[in-house]
């Protein structure tokens, strides 16, 4: 299945295949040629950056603050690139990596897009564990290590859509949750997976914060089905290297045909229960966020219209709108996993 091409982009928006095929070279060459012609002028949500505002993310500054260890090296130089015409991908043009990494809903480091990038410089995640918990019969707290070295890193190029209504196009580095979950052997009564995602104040200076609106560990899951579909996806980088702090370092949670609050970041805990988990956003704000927040055009957030998305980056001469497709784009994957459902009701 591929996604139809955005026809708004222009093509000087976005970061060229070669450039990026060749990641090293496009590291460097990303702090002295800004990756996109015209970075001045892109303005991701319109607010307007200058030139060195439009550089701050500097490819090998974030990965050196989020790389966890030495053995990572070898993983991420033989990733399985992604097959542009395969069923993991998308046809439509990347983001430019400067909007991933500087535009973020990252709520530990501050509600604004770009506290998370700004405030996330010294965030440690060596040593990191994840713990196993639950209905499994290999229950433990495994080192990064052991989650990540028994898998073959490879490349998925998909869509990210944010409730908020704008959207992306991300090359993410990782594996399939399936496979994960497949090594410590669920039992029976594992119909739910919920994930949380690190609660150290000291690193994440929100979590210290008197104003804070979640409560802490943020908290999401999915359907034993969800978390098993071959979409589903652990991601340990993005745009071929270690995934920078803002981005949900050291490993977290894609699920392409959700809205974005579902792929949760800087995971700690994975648990498998018999009853539906409780989610952050729909213990916060129910009426406004359910449980499996699937992209719908035809559910409306009380705030957000979901029929329209703006695709990042925006500049002052293209607002990149184009038409929300139901499920992301991902409905022939995913469209059986709900029937019979009222998607109005669960959603």
């Amino acid at each position: 299945m591929l996604i139809k091409s955005a026809p708004d982009i222009h093509p000087s928006e976005i970061t060229p295949e070669s450039v990026y095929r060749n990641r090293r070279q496009f590291m460097k060459d990303a702090m002295g040629l800004g990756v996109v012609a015209g970075a001045g002028l892109t303005m991701p949500g319109l607010a307007a950056a200058a030139p060195g505002d439009a550089l701050r993310a500097r490819a090998p500054t974030d990965m050196q603050r989020s790389a966890p260890a030495d053995w990572w090296q070898g993983k991420f130089d033989s990733i399985l690139a992604a097959d542009r015409d395969g069923p993991f991908a998308t046809d439509e043009d990347l983001t430019p990596y400067q909007d991933v990494v500087t535009y973020n809903n990252f709520y530990e480091f501050g509600t604004d897009k770009e506290d998370p990038h700004r405030r996330s410089g010294g965030f440690q995640v060596d040593p990191w564990s994840v713990a196993i918990e639950g209905e499994v019969n290999k229950p433990g707290v495994y080192d990064l290590e052991d989650i990540v070295n028994p898998h073959t890193l490879e490349e998925r190029i998909y869509r990210l859509r944010c409730v908020e209504r704008w959207s992306m196009v991300i090359p993410w580095v990782g594996f399939p949750l399936a496979d994960l979950i497949k090594r410590f052997e669920p039992t029976s009564k594992a119909k739910y997976v919920a994930f949380e995602t690190l609660v150290d104040p000291e690193q994440m200076p929100a979590q210290r914060s008197r104003f804070s609106i979640i409560d802490w560990p943020y908290r999401e899951g999915l359907r034993m089905d969800e978390a098993m579909h071959p979409l589903t996806f652990l991601a340990v980088g993005l745009y071929g290297d270690y995934m920078p702090p803002q981005n949900g370092a050291p490993i977290r949670l894609v699920v392409p045909w959700k809205y974005g609050f579902k792929s949760i970041k800087s995971i700690v805990k994975i648990r498998f229960t018999e009853e539906e988990p409780a989610t952050s956003w729909s213990m916060m704000q129910p009426n406004e966020y359910g449980f499996y927040a699937n992209v719908n055009p035809e559910v409306h957030h009380p705030r957000w219209r979901q029929d329209m998305e703006t695709r990042l980056p925006r500049t002052l001469f293209s607002f990149a709108r184009i038409p929300t497709e139901m499920f992301n784009g991902y409905g022939d994957q995913v469209a059986h996993l709900y029937e019979g459902m009222d998607l109005s009701r669960y959603y």
